[in-house]
């Protein structure tokens, strides 16, 4: 091998944050691992930089339609927002399960009598980290978590919803990273 082609794969090592270059002293293996490299990369990345679109609903949409929208949205977890757009609460397949198997009549029962509340939804600023939003849905045991920004609205501070993070955004994440080629 020549050495005018082992430089520029040396120099593109480099970069990649796998070797380091030092004047009279040359090319060496720094002790950085591949997943370091991830790793730095998973921190620095925003939340706003890989969320996926919301889908909302009323909180006065019945369950029945609830269960139809998780299907042909092909997802996990619906946010329920107010009249005004601001976030009230979510609803996870589970929770509408539990409805499903309860024998009631699915048409006539509101979202809103079974979705989890705002103060204890736990959401994620798009400025946040994709480690950190991944930390808490690990942390959490949820699927999805809404991204918001707040507002303040009628004197109070609401959570207009901007975006949505999942399993499935970290898993595509996690892809990407292995993919060389590939950049965030």
């Amino acid at each position: 091998m020549r050495r005018a082609t082992l430089r520029p794969d040396l120099a593109v090592l480099t970069m990649a944050g796998l070797l380091d270059a030092r004047p009279r002293v040359g090319y060496f293996y720094d002790g950085k691992k591949p997943g370091l490299l991830a790793a730095k990369e998973v921190h620095r990345l925003a939340v706003d930089t890989v969320k996926a679109v919301p889908v909302v609903v009323r909180g006065g949409t019945s369950v029945y339609d609830c269960i139809v929208a998780l299907f042909t949205e092909d997802i996990g977890t619906l946010f329920i927002v107010s009249e005004t757009g601001y976030l009230e609460g979510v609803v996870s397949r589970k929770d509408l399960l539990k409805v499903a198997m309860g024998g009631v009549d699915l048409p006539k029962i509101p979202v809103r009598v079974v979705m989890t509340r705002v103060p204890n939804v736990v959401t994620v600023r798009g400025g946040e980290s994709v480690y950190e939003a991944a930390r808490l849905l690990v942390e959490r045991e949820i699927d999805a978590l809404p991204v918001v920004e707040p507002e303040t609205a009628s004197g109070k501070e609401a959570l207009r919803v901007t975006g949505r993070f999942t399993k499935t955004t970290v898993t595509r994440i996690f892809v990407e990273l292995g993919e060389p080629s590939k950049t965030l």
